[in-house]
């Protein structure tokens, strides 16, 4: 990975659990890459809850600036990678930009599928043939809203030992 030209963009729904966990989590794995995170139905400018908050500290994380924000064709287009949390957030995108589809993928189908092989992390994304894959319930992180701090840290639970896998794809 080219950590000066490639972006990572994590995608959840309102910006406010699974999205941050996931940038706070690879941005502590990878600090030189950009990691920015953002919303599919979010409002601009709320800060995390307390129970994200208390999931990250569970993992020796923060994100103490984060602000929720909703994702743009800016955000979109600077991306070399957007992974969704879930296939909802995928299809958000197949479905307002397309043109960001061929750059998107669940964060788990990019565990399981994403090759190693010293190449520029645009060509073996590239290869995957994101646009076109068939997404499938498999490949959701369950979102932890309304739900209490035990639910919470369980989805932190799930979701960063999936950033160490990606971290350690993303680091060829």
């Amino acid at each position: 990975m080219n950590s000066q030209s490639d972006r990572v963009l994590f995608l959840c729904t309102g910006n406010a659990a699974r999205s941050v966990m996931a940038g706070a989590a690879l941005a502590d794995r990878l600090p030189a890459v950009v990691i920015e995170t953002a919303g599919t139905l979010s409002v601009d400018g709320q800060p995390m809850s307390w129970r994200t908050r208390a999931a990250l500290e569970a993992h020796g994380l923060a994100a103490n600036h984060h602000r929720s924000r909703q994702a743009t064709p800016v955000h979109l287009d600077a991306a070399t990678l957007i992974i969704g949390l879930a296939p909802e957030h995928v299809q958000w995108v197949r479905r307002t930009h397309a043109a960001a589809s061929p750059r998107t993928a669940t964060l788990k189908r990019l565990v399981r599928d994403l090759a190693v092989d010293g190449r520029p992390l645009a060509d073996r994304v590239a290869d995957l043939d994101l646009a076109g894959v068939e997404l499938e319930d498999w490949e959701e992180v369950v979102d932890p809203g309304g739900g209490d701090a035990p639910t919470f840290l369980a989805c932190a639970d799930e979701i960063v030992p999936l950033i160490d896998q990606l971290a350690v794809k993303l680091r060829e």
